[in-house]
């Protein structure tokens, strides 16, 4: 019965971000925002409504590592899993000028968190400044939104076309908007009470269980919009859609926890010796992909998603002390990580020198 309410909860987490997506990138189009703005804001800010709702949950709950434990899972999934998978699908060729520059903010938010969380908490001082500078981001990414080329601005000019605003066009999405949040808050609450059961009944700790299911999860929504995104060759936003939702998973959604949490958010020992430098090395990684040719190829979403399989069969076999955890520690040590590393760089090295080899799938 816990598996069937965590199941239910996810469902619910999910409709609820959908029909909230839904009714607030159509309001903002009938009061005449622009498609590339809806699609840079509210869509990559509102499918990573589940993970507010489960963090804010947790936070008032005291769980802390389900909170650390659901943003660090998330921005690995976002990046490894559908970043991968959609390559997988169709090779993403990045011509969104704003991605260059969201990249390197993507990875400094990460090393932010790595910097306040040393002292062991995120603290409300803490929430404040991470909640600020996703605001900052939020007016950044819409004053370079108007410098975007013409075929970026018509890609989301399709995906989000204007609305027109009647009375009954407005109600109609402030319908949805309300449904959606009600859905992701009974949503949340099942599935944080059901998390924290099977953590118990399953021998392993929350944070595990907030680094893979909850993480993977709550991620659904980005999941849907990217793979659509990129089936129907929108893959600028396919893209837009993780980086933004990864910001916004360590500004906004840990900010806010941070602020909200009656004694803070505790940041287990783990996560800096982990997870958190996993999700780091998983950001740095886009940039030789992104800037080698604006292009990640078939290969390369390989890569990322046997990297995600890695990290998740670290997890398990670490919270199970499994006897293949040594063996497996090396080969990703000693062999795995090197393999990568040397790839990147030959990759990198051979655009900065001029050379036009590069390995298309």
């Amino acid at each position: 019965m816990t598996l069937f309410w965590f199941i239910i909860g996810l469902l619910l987490l999910v409709a609820g971000a959908e029909l909230l997506v839904r009714g607030a990138s159509k309001l903002a189009a009938a009061y005449g925002i622009s498609p590339l703005v809806i699609g840079l804001t509210i869509v990559a800010f509102g499918t990573s409504t589940p993970e507010i709702a489960v963090c804010v949950k947790a936070s008032f709950a005291n769980q802390s590592d389900l909170v650390t434990g659901n943003c660090i899972g998330s921005s690995v999934f976002n990046i490894l899993f559908i970043l991968g998978a959609c390559a997988v699908i169709a090779p993403l060729v990045v011509a969104q000028q704003l991605v260059w520059f969201d990249v390197p903010i993507m990875i400094g938010a990460h090393v932010l968190w790595l910097a306040l969380g040393a002292d062991g908490v995120i603290s409300r001082w803490d929430g404040l400044l991470l909640l600020a500078g996703i605001v900052g981001y939020t007016v950044f990414a819409i004053r370079k939104s108007r410098q975007e080329s013409a075929a970026v601005t018509a890609e989301y000019a399709s995906a989000y076309p204007p609305s027109p605003r009647t009375k009954r066009t407005i109600l109609v999405q402030l319908g949805l908007i309300v449904a959606g949040l009600v859905l992701c808050v009974l949503g949340a609450g099942w599935m944080v009470d059901s998390a924290v059961t099977l953590a118990r009944a399953w021998g392993v700790s929350e944070l595990v269980i907030g680094l893979t299911i909850v993480a993977a999860g709550t991620s659904m929504p980005e999941v849907a919009t990217s793979i659509v995104a990129t089936i129907r060759g929108q893959r600028d936003i396919a893209i837009g859609n993780v980086v933004g939702s990864n910001i916004f998973n360590i500004l906004g959604i840990l900010g806010l926890s941070g602020l909200i949490a009656p004694h803070g958010i505790a940041v287990a020992p783990t996560i800096f010796r982990f997870d958190l430098p996993v999700a780091i090395a998983a950001c740095v990684a886009c940039l030789p992909i992104f800037f080698t040719g604006h292009k990640i190829a078939r290969w390369e979403g390989g890569v990322f998603l046997g990297y995600y399989a890695a990290y998740t069969g670290y997890l398990v076999f670490a919270a199970q002390q499994h006897d293949a955890l040594p063996a497996f520690s090396q080969i990703m040590l000693w062999l795995v990580i090197p393999l990568t590393v040397m790839t990147l760089a030959v990759v990198t090295w051979r655009v900065v020198a001029g050379g036009k080899t590069r390995l298309h799938i």
